[in-house]
């Protein structure tokens, strides 16, 4: 099935016979920033604000879309069985190694760069395994709520009383639209600089959320225009975890940043931004918004 993304802007060919359309567009002023949200965070100073802690989180996504947290994990510590009733959840394994067992998959063990993710309705845990600390990033949709096995004892919620109750109509592991388990950078990486891939993958997709791995180098673009606004979305916030860095963002009102290795770069809507590969090597960021084909909306000219 042919799938055409319209934006508003100069005539831009995406697939064979299609051809994006000029339209009159909203674009309202961009949104303010909210905590937790920031134009750019960096792993090296979240990890500072809790250094001398063994276990910690750290939420730096919570819109109206998805939610996002760094997560430090001592080795034997995780999640007990649970599952998510109505919300896909992954995770990327930043440092250290994860032990994983989800339902209907064997068991296996997630090191740094993996890409890990569960369906709706399928039970799920982890544990940090090895020498040290793992350090995950962990994302799913807003307002999720999580389900636990009886013989786990819940955590305490404000508002929230936990009753016992019967769910048997599980749809336990449904992957569906190509989603796999586990990816690795390397692995991904490879098939692009290979040819056998292009520079963008989508390694998650749901209906509410996805998370697109972009991988290329600078030094293959066009050169650097420094008055190139990029595009904006109409409709909702993006933001990327930068699986290699640097990569550099021109975003409005908040001017050039640029992200490294485990930061996260967040753009809410109306807002210009355009992200580019930066550096002398590869470069890679894993974008995630909350619709399987946002709009990219470009000026039209």
């Amino acid at each position: 099935m042919t799938k055409t993304l319209i934006v508003a802007g100069a005539a831009l060919q995406l697939t064979s016979g299609v051809i994006a359309q000029t339209l009159w567009a909203p674009k309202g002023e961009p949104a303010a920033y909210t905590p937790p949200h920031r134009p750019l965070t960096r792993v090296t100073e979240v990890k500072a604000r809790h250094a001398g802690h063994k276990n910690w989180r750290e939420l730096v996504v919570d819109d109206k879309h998805l939610r996002s947290e760094y997560i430090q994990a001592q080795s034997g510590t995780g999640v007990k069985r649970a599952l998510h009733p109505d919300t896909r959840v992954w995770w990327v394994i930043l440092e250290g190694e994860v032990k994983f067992d989800i339902e209907t998959v064997p068991p296996f063990t997630a090191k740094q760069g993996a890409i890990v993710q569960c369906p709706m309705q399928t039970f799920f845990s982890w544990e940090a395994t090895g020498g040290g600390p793992a350090l995950i990033f962990e994302t799913n949709i807003a307002g999720a709520r999580t389900l636990y096995e009886a013989q786990t004892a819940p955590p305490k919620l404000p508002g929230l009383d936990w009753i016992p109750v019967s769910f048997n109509n599980r749809e336990k592991g449904s992957f569906l639209h190509g989603n796999k388990p586990v990816a690795t950078y390397d692995e991904v990486a490879a098939d692009i600089d290979a040819g056998r891939r292009k520079g963008t993958i989508r390694i998650v997709q749901d209906d509410r959320g996805t998370a697109n791995f972009i991988y290329g180098y600078n030094k293959k673009l066009p050169p650097l225009d420094e008055k190139n606004k990029g595009h904006y979305h109409p409709e909702g916030a993006e933001y990327w975890l930068i699986l290699k860095g640097p990569v550099r963002y021109p975003i409005e009102r908040a001017g050039v940043v640029i992200g490294e290795t485990g930061d996260v770069v967040y753009v809410p809507a109306f807002t210009w931004h355009a992200p580019r590969w930066w550096g002398d090597g590869a470069s890679c960021r894993l974008a995630m918004n909350g619709f399987p084909y946002i709009s990219h909306l470009f000026e039209a000219h």
